[in-house]
């Protein structure tokens, strides 16, 4: 009899921050597809979604990948539904109402690798800073790239997985890190995303470093804080495009400010200071390859006759990315 360990994955009701939990259901000739894994129930008054006395809440599978870390193991990402099989408050994955597959997104997830036995970022010196920001920045060498052994075996099962981990590079801070994820649809999107933090987080427990997902973890001083970066793009963008359309969906971006600071994740205005290649998370600018500005506009969509994506920098690097991409393909629409 052959048996498979499904990892079934889903996030908490812990605010104002959701985390990830996770726990392994064995499968005896588990037939390897998103229909063969089951419903499944865990205690949500352990997560912050349910109260002791009515504590059941229901994991519904919405997508599967194989786990090249475990024999015979898979990664199934999972929505929370309550015992009545409603979405759960915490579900934001079920209250996209709009998952259209002709937007794609890129978004550029930043982090620090974190040493938890000093509680301070790893390639710092306990309690102190090393040399200025400037040569992390996709630095090579040792006192320039920190951790990247764990770096590449987290690359390594996101690609083995069919995580749609797009690209990897060292960030302006020491022990800074940033992934790639490249998906179709506001769904798929968080899917992917929330999925490559799990595996970058499990890979971690292995190294002894925790991720840190906020924003500006280094509060005011000089050091970068961590984004998610969101490239987004249409059929319109991508097709017909032009200098007008583009800035006008750039346009109407600036008229719905709070639509996206509001689930752009906590803490942000740490980040959003108008230093560090931010704009203030109060204002609202856009510009050709400014990254400065709340909107960049690439120099790769000018030379293309002004066809392609945009990237909205001010998603910071602990914000939902279900969240994310429905309030972008919103304002994008209402553009068009």
């Amino acid at each position: 009899m052959s048996f498979s360990k499904l990892e079934y994955i889903w996030l908490d009701g812990y605010t104002p921050t959701q985390t990830l939990r996770s726990k392994t259901r064995v499968e005896h000739d588990f037939g390897g597809t998103l229909e063969d894994c089951p419903m499944w129930a865990f205690d949500g008054s352990s997560t912050e979604q349910a109260t002791g006395d009515s504590s059941d809440c229901l994991l519904k599978p919405v997508a599967i990948h194989p786990d090249p870390a475990r024999k015979n193991g898979y990664l199934v990402m999972t929505e929370v539904l309550n015992a009545d099989g409603s979405p759960h408050e915490s579900n934001g994955r079920a209250l996209i109402d709009d998952d259209d597959d002709d937007f794609w997104f890129g978004f550029e997830q930043e982090y620090f690798l974190w040493d938890i036995e000093h509680n301070w970022p790893l390639g710092f010196p306990p309690g102190g800073y090393p040399a200025p920001q400037g040569p992390y920045y996709t630095g090579v060498g040792a006192g320039k790239a920190y951790g990247r052994e764990l770096i590449d075996e987290h690359l390594d099962i996101c690609l083995e997985a069919g995580i749609n981990v797009e690209g990897i590079n060292a960030e302006v801070a020491a022990g800074q890190w940033e992934f790639q994820v490249f998906a179709k649809g506001s769904q798929q999107a968080g899917d992917e995303v929330w999925l490559a933090r799990y595996v970058l987080e499990r890979t971690g427990e292995a190294y002894g470093l925790a991720i840190n997902w906020h924003p500006k973890p280094l509060g005011a001083t000089d050091w970068n804080g961590s984004g998610m970066h969101a490239n987004f793009s249409n059929g319109a963008m991508r097709d017909s495009g032009g200098e007008d359309l583009m800035t006008g969906i750039c346009e109407q971006f600036g008229k719905n400010i709070e639509r996206h600071i509001s689930v752009y994740g906590a803490d942000n205005d740490q980040r959003l200071t108008g230093l560090h290649e931010t704009q203030a998370i109060d204002q609202f600018s856009y510009g050709v390859s400014d990254r400065g500005a709340s909107i960049r506009i690439p120099v790769g969509t000018i030379d293309d006759g002004w066809k392609g994506r945009l990237e909205d920098r001010r998603p910071a690097s602990n914000a939902d990315p279900y969240k994310v991409a429905a309030a972008i393909v919103k304002t994008t629409k209402e553009a068009l």
